[in-house]
């Protein structure tokens, strides 16, 4: 979902902290944790581990406010991680690196880095969602797939090269631990979810996005919930000149989210103008089989870790060009998503699971992003190759009421200072919107 920040404040990123080691230097032995909340409930399948942050360094005039972690300790299994703190208004500048180990063996990975400015994604300021009481600051989460150990080390960031002195790490810093639960055991009577999602078998297209490979599926479309389902949306005489084939849907239901655990309010914009693309900043190492376990665990993490009403995200994409259904309210209708901070109203945020800092996405996934978007702005009149303009709720980089013009698709990074969703993803946008204007105009 997100990368880390192109300002100055989140530069200064690459100093390691080092756990305190035994007087042999041999890290200290594996332990239980002794303090673990599971906000789980058996009612809801999957949970969460919610495990406080210590002191740590051995340079203590840096104060433990500098320097944090987690011992190595054994826990129970879980597949996602990430980092939360009280204040959602707060940043944590500095590294947050972690080390796991693979359930049922010894074998413990890497340190790898969590993104930490995560600000970017969210609730609007001044609505119901972010005012509510219970969001928090988190980190990007991290996919690192079955694992029983885990070992963490936070380090806030220098605030200049010249001097030891360092912005404080928030208050309330805790390491949740996701366990997504198991995968629905039937596949609900749905033609969205009926042949399931492809998998890393299927071969991965050698051809560029191309509109001819979009076919002409149309499905029961998503009504209000006191109207029955009809099989096609009627579309408005404005819309027609933009309208594209809806493409196949994974739905909540298709991928676990299980209703119990979001809350039950939703909310909706006016219209959809834009689109905003994301990576979900989790890491690339799923198969595209357990992308429905990777969203269960994102899910679980934006609301029971983060606070939010929901998934953040209204759609999200894996790398075998798979799409789902992401918060609830219905795929056709403008559900406002907590994505985009400052531009939630009027647009709709489709992510697409895995980081794309270094890594170039798969042709699949890019083909879906121009497919889902074509569909998802031609409902609403929009031409996918336009402009338009949207009016800030407030953010780092446009203040509240200022009108924006941007790209009907759009990066998160031209909305907010950020990396977000990762240079080479980014630069396939301009080919997705000249595809995306092909799918509308067949």
């Amino acid at each position: 979902m997100r990368a880390s920040l192109v300002t100055s404040i989140g530069v200064a990123c690459t100093a390691a902290l080092v756990l305190p080691l035994s007087s042999s230097g041999a890290i200290a032995a594996p332990q239980v944790p002794q303090a673990t909340q599971n906000t789980g409930s058996a009612a809801v399948p999957g949970s969460t581990q919610s495990l406080p942050l210590g002191a740590a360094g051995s340079d203590r005039s840096l104060g433990g406010a500098a320097e944090q972690g987690v011992t190595r300790r054994d826990v129970s299994p879980f597949s996602l991680l990430g980092v939360v703190w009280d204040d959602a208004d707060a940043e944590l500048h500095g590294t947050v690196q972690v080390r796991t180990r693979a359930a049922g063996s010894h074998l413990w990975s890497d340190w790898q880095d969590l993104e930490t400015h995560n600000q970017e994604h969210g609730a609007d300021p001044g609505t119901t969602e972010r005012d509510s009481g219970h969001t928090r600051g988190s980190t990007a989460p991290l996919w690192v797939g079955g694992s029983d150990g885990v070992e963490l080390r936070v380090r806030a960031a220098e605030e200049n090269e010249n001097g030891p002195a360092r912005a404080p790490l928030p208050q309330g810093l805790r390491l949740e631990l996701i366990d997504p639960g198991e995968d629905p055991q039937e596949t609900p009577d749905n033609p969205d979810n009926s042949a399931g999602p492809r998998d890393d078998s299927e071969p991965e297209p050698d051809t560029a996005i191309s509109p001819e490979h979009s076919g002409d599926w149309t499905g029961p479309e998503d009504a209000p919930p006191t109207s029955p389902r009809a099989g096609r949306a009627v579309l408005p005489d404005f819309a027609r000149l933009y309208a594209a084939p809806r493409p196949r849907i994974i739905t909540r239901p298709g991928w676990g989210a299980d209703e119990r655990l979001r809350e039950r309010r939703l909310g909706y914009s006016r219209n959809v103008k834009a689109a905003f693309v994301h990576h979900s900043a989790t890491g690339n190492n799923y198969s595209c089989k357990q992308a429905p376990s990777v969203l269960r665990s994102i899910y679980r993490y934006h609301v029971k870790s983060s606070g939010w009403r929901d998934i953040g995200y209204n759609f999200a994409i894996d790398k075998c060009g798979n799409i789902y259904e992401g918060r609830a309210g219905g795929v056709t209708r403008p559900v406002r998503g907590a994505h985009t901070l400052g531009f939630n109203t009027n647009s709709v945020g489709i992510a697409v699971l895995g980081t794309y800092g270094g890594t170039n996405p798969r042709a699949a996934a890019t083909t879906a992003v121009a497919r889902l978007t074509a569909w998802k702005l031609g409902l609403h009149g929009v031409d996918a190759r336009g402009k338009v303009t949207l009016t800030s709720a407030g953010n780092g980089k446009y203040g509240k009421g200022r009108k924006v013009r941007l790209n009907a698709i759009s990066g998160h990074r031209d909305g907010f200072f950020t990396d977000c969703p990762g240079s080479r993803l980014y630069g396939k946008l301009s080919a997705v919107r000249k595809s995306a204007g092909g799918y509308q105009r067949r």
